[in-house]
C-alpha cells in the first residue's frame, strides 16, 4: 500500500505509517463509540431528571386538587383565562420548580390537555402542541420531541385527582437538548484530550517498535533479506565444509548438512549449543573462538575445527564454527610415516653396510685376506641390523621390524635407549599395518618423550605379544610417570603433559590412538601411571597396554602382497 516502487519506501518507514494508521482508527472508533455512548447516556440521564421533577410537582396536594378544579369544566379562552391562570397557584408551583431545577419548562394541563401553567404566559389556556394522550391515559414516560421552546428531553407524568382514582390532567417537565449537548461536548472534549495523548504515546511507540525493528535485522529490507537467507542456503550446503553457527546466547541457528555429518550431531534450532552432543575438544574450540584451528577426533573421523567470533557494527553476533574433514589426510600421514620409517632404516642399513664395505676394503688393499674372510663370516652370522635392535627375530612381520628399528634409531638420536621386551614374540604377518603403527607409534613416541626427560633412565621397552589375530603391545618408560594432575583424563583430547605443538595443539596423540584401537574392537589404557621409586617393575616410568583384535595372519603380509 506504500510502496512506489522497488525500494521508494523503507520497510520501517512503511512499519511506522502502518502503525499510525493502526492506532489512529482504533482511537477515532474508540472515540466514535465513546461520544456515541455518551450521547446516549447523557439524554437517559437528563430524562430520568425530568421524570424525577415531573413527578414531584404531579405528587403535590395542592397541584391535584387545583387541577381536579378545572378537570371536566369547559374552560373559555380568552385574557380573563389567562389572566386567572397567571396569577394562580399551579402557575406559581411550575414557576418554582422550573426555576429550582433549571428546566426549560414545566407544563400543567387539566384532563383535556388545555395548559393551566406555562412558562409563556401568553400560552395559557391555549391546547399543548405534543400528543398528550398518553400520559392522559395514566402513563408516564420520557420522550424527546420537539415543541413550543424547542427540542427537549421531555418527562410526562398523569396527575390524579385528590381521590386517586381518576387522571385530572398532566404534568411536562423538559430539560433543553442544547444543555445534553453543552454536557456531550465537555465530556468528549475531556475524552479527546485523552484520546490525543493516546495518539502521541502510538505514535512514539510505533517509533521506538520501528527503530527496534531496524536494529534487528540490522538494517536490511526485506529483499535484502530474502537474497540473504537464498545466499545462506546455496552456500552452507554446498560447500565441502561444516558450520555450525550460534547467537549471542549460545543458542544453535544454523547447522548445515556437512556439520550434522562430520560431527555426528542433529540439534534443532534454538537448542544451546551445551546440549547438541559436541565432544569436549569441539565444544572447547567453540567456546574460545579465537580463529585457532583445533584437531579432534569425532567418532572415527578426525576433524579440524576453527570457531571464530561474528560482530556487525561492533556488535557481537555470536560465533561460527568451522569443520574440516582430515580423515583421508590423517590416513595418508600415517601411511607416510610408514614409509619415512622404512626409510630410515634403509638409510640405516645403507650407513652400516657402507662402512663394512670400508672395512672389508681396507683389509683387501692392505694384503690381510684372512682377516677380511673371518669379517665377513661374522657379517654373515649378525644380519644387516642385528645388532641394531636385539631380539628382533621373534617378529616375523618385516614392516614391523622395519618400523621398529627405525623407532630405536630415532630414539637414539634423543640418547633413549629402545629394547624389545624378554616376552616379544609374533610369529605372524600383519593384516593392517597403518592402524598398529599408528597406535604403536604413538605409544613408543610418548614413552621416549619421557624417557629423554629424565636421564637417570633412558629406557624404553616395548613388549609385543601375538594371541591368535590379536596383537598385544605393552610399552613402558624409565621417565617420571604420568602425574596425578591428568591421569584420569589422560585419553582425552587436548590433555598433554608436553608443551607446544603445532596447529591444533597437542594431547591427540594418546586419544587417536585409543580410538583406533577401539574401531577394531580393542583398546589402549594405562596400566602403570609409574613415578613411584623401587618396587618389582623394571622400569619405574608409566606403562601403557594395548590390544588390537584382527591385525594379525599366517599369510603373507598385506604390505608386500600389495606392492
Amino acid at each position: 500500500m506504500f510502496s512506489l516502487g522497488p525500494r521508494s519506501v523503507r520497510l520501517r518507514t512503511q512499519i511506522l505509517l502502518l502503525q499510525i494508521a493502526v492506532v489512529g482508527l482504533a482511537l477515532g472508533l474508540a472515540f466514535g463509540v465513546f461520544a456515541y455512548t455518551s450521547g446516549q447516556r447523557l439524554s437517559g440521564e437528563y430524562g430520568q431528571r425530568a421524570l424525577a421533577i415531573a413527578r414531584t410537582v404531579a405528587a403535590d396536594l395542592e397541584v391535584r386538587a387545583e387541577v381536579a378544579r378545572y378537570a371536566g369544566t369547559a374552560l373559555r379562552p380568552g385574557p380573563g383565562l389567562k389572566d386567572e391562570l397567571a396569577h394562580g397557584e399551579l402557575e406559581r408551583v411550575a414557576d418554582d420548580a422550573r426555576m429550582r431545577t433549571d428546566a426549560l419548562f414545566v407544563v400543567i394541563t387539566d384532563d383535556a390537555g388545555i395548559r393551566l401553567a406555562h412558562p409563556d404566559r401568553d400560552r395559557l389556556g391555549e391546547m399543548v402542541s405534543t400528543d398528550p394522550t398518553k400520559a392522559l391515559g395514566g402513563t408516564e414516560y420520557v420522550i424527546r420531541e420537539h415543541g413550543t421552546l424547542g427540542e427537549s428531553v421531555r418527562a410526562k407524568v398523569p396527575v390524579f385527582a385528590p381521590n386517586g382514582e381518576s387522571v385530572a390532567g398532566e404534568v411536562s417537565v423538559g430539560i433543553s437538548t442544547a444543555a445534553v449537548r453543552d454536557r456531550l461536548l465537555s465530556d468528549l472534549r475531556r475524552a479527546g484530550l485523552l484520546i490525543g495523548g493516546a495518539l502521541l504515546a502510538g505514535i512514539a511507540g510505533s517509533i521506538l517498535l520501528a527503530r527496534r525493528w531496524h536494529g534487528l535485522t540490522l538494517g536490511l529490507e526485506p529483499s535484502d533479506l530474502a537474497d540473504l537467507v537464498r545466499e545462506q542456503d546455496a552456500v552452507l550446503h554446498g560447500i565441502g565444509e561444516g558450520v555450525v553457527a550460534v547467537d549471542a546466547k549460545s543458542r544453535v541457528t544454523v547447522v548445515n548438512d556437512e556439520a550434522r555429518r562430520l560431527l555426528g550431531i542433529d540439534p534443532e534450532p534454538g537448542r544451546d549449543v551445551e546440549s547438541i552432543g559436541l565432544t569436549p575438544r569441539v565444544l572447547q574450540a567453540f567456546r574460545t573462538a579465537d580463529g585457532r584451528p583445533v584437531q579432534a577426533a569425532v567418532g572415527e573421523r578426525i576433524v579440524v575445527v576453527t570457531a571464530r567470533t561474528v560482530t556487525r557494527d561492533h556488535r557481537a553476533l555470536g560465533a561460527v564454527l568451522s569443520v574440516r574433514d582430515r580423515t583421508d589426510v590423517e590416513s595418508l600421514t600415517r601411511q607416510l610415516d610408514a614409509v619415512s620409517s622404512m626409510s630410515t632404516v634403509l638409510r640405516a642399513q645403507r650407513h652400516e653396510f657402507a662402512n663394512r664395505l670400508h672395512l672389508l676394503n681396507g683389509l683387501l688393499h692392505t694384503g690381510r685376506p684372512d682377516e677380511a674372510a673371518r669379517y665377513l663370516e661374522e657379517l654373515l652370522g649378525s644380519g644387516p641390523l642385528g645388532a641394531a635392535l636385539p631380539g628382533i627375530d621373534a617378529i616375523r612381520d618385516p614392516y614391523l621390524q622395519a618400523f621398529l628399528s627405525a623407532k630405536a634409531a630415532h630414539a637414539r638420536e634423543q640418547g633413549v635407549h629402545l629394547r624389545l621386551g624378554p616376552n616379544t614374540w609374533v610369529d605372524a604377518n600383519l593384516t593392517a599395518p597403518v592402524d598398529v603403527t599408528t597406535v604403536l607409534g604413538n605409544l613408543v613416541d610418548n614413552a621416549v618423550d619421557a624417557a629423554s626427560g629424565d636421564r637417570s633412565e633412558p629406557v624404553v621397552e616395548v613388549e609385543l605379544v601375538r594371541d591368535g589375530e590379536t596383537l598385544h603391545i605393552v610399552v613402558a618408560d624409565g621417565g617420571g610417570g604420568v602425574v596425578p594432575e591428568v591421569r584420569d583424563s589422560l585419553f582425552a583430547e587436548g590433555v598433554s603433559t608436553k608443551a607446544g605443538g603445532g596447529p591444533g595443539g597437542r594431547g591427540l596423540g594418546l586419544a587417536l590412538a585409543r580410538q583406533v584401537a577401539r574401531a577394531r574392537g580393542g583398546e589402549v589404557r594405562l596400566a602403570d601411571p609409574g613415578g613411584a621409586a623401587g618396587g618389582e617393575k623394571p622400569l619405574r616410568g608409566a606403562e601403557f597396554i594395548a590390544r588390537m583384535p584382527g591385525v594379525l595372519s599366517e599369510q603373507e603380509a598385506v604390505w608386500a602382497a600389495e606392492s
